[in-house]
This record gives structure tokens, C-alpha cells and sequence, in this order.
């Protein structure tokens, strides 16, 4: 009986987890738009990648993650190149998901964004990166 009991109380536990996810970032497209997603091709310095990363973590994504529109924040690491050439010179990949293209210029017009993302850009080789919108469907 406890077994059952602790599985239903684990049950009940996890679709609250869930529920409340869901009212904290929910995906608010209007009616006939589509999300859009930025990727952007970056050269980081291989002496600065643990710098880059900590800024990404610490600073960025939680700043990031409660702007209007907001969907999600990724930064990859290349690992291989599996068929064609990668970008040249570029070891991760940075992509960012919003609700739509306004909402994303919004969050790049605050105070924020201007302080945070040249940190980024500083542990970059190169700053001619590819930037890349896609709508998503």
C-alpha cells in the first residue's frame, strides 16, 4: 500500500511541475503567426569558451528567459561534422526562439540585452558571425 501511495503522491507532484511550467513561459503566438528562431554561427576563442559559457548561464538566459515572447535559449557546442562543410572557423551555435520577430527586437532594444550580449560577442575571434531568422512550422 505505501508503494502505491508514494507513486501517486510522485504522480500528482510531477502534474503540478507540469502545470506550473506551462502558466510560467506559455507559447503565445497569435492566431496566424509563426514563432521565429535566430542562429547565429559563432567563432568563439578557445581560451575564452569557459568565459563564454559562464556568461551565457549566469547572466544571459536568466535575463533573457522572462521577456515577453520568450520561447528558448540554446548555445551548442560543435562536436562533428557529420556531412558538408561547417561554418568556418565557428565552434558553437546560438539559437533563440521567440514568439515572434517584433518580440525578439523588443528584448534587443532593452538596457539588458545591450549590456550583456557585446560579453558575449568580446570572446568571439571574429564578429562578422552569420545571422540567421527562421520562421518555425
Amino acid at each position: 500500500m505505501k508503494r502505491r501511495s508514494c507513486l501517486k503522491a510522485l504522480m500528482a507532484g510531477a502534474g503540478i511541475v507540469a502545470a506550473r511550467a506551462a502558466v510560467a513561459n506559455p507559447l503565445a503566438v497569435p492566431e496566424g503567426q509563426r514563432s521565429i528562431e535566430l542562429h547565429l554561427d559563432l567563432a568563439v576563442d578557445p581560451a575564452r569558451e569557459q568565459e563564454m559559457l559562464h556568461i551565457f548561464e549566469t547572466a544571459f538566459r536568466p535575463a533573457i528567459s522572462g521577456q515577453p515572447g520568450f520561447i528558448e535559449v540554446k548555445m551548442l557546442k560543435l562536436s562533428a561534422t557529420l556531412r558538408g562543410p561547417a561554418p568556418p572557423g565557428c565552434n558553437y551555435q546560438f539559437i533563440l526562439a521567440f514568439a515572434s520577430e517584433e518580440m525578439r527586437q523588443q528584448w534587443v532594444a532593452t538596457p539588458t540585452h545591450k549590456a550583456l550580449w557585446p560579453k558575449i560577442e568580446a570572446t568571439l575571434t571574429s564578429p562578422n558571425y552569420s545571422r540567421l531568422l527562421y520562421e518555425v512550422y
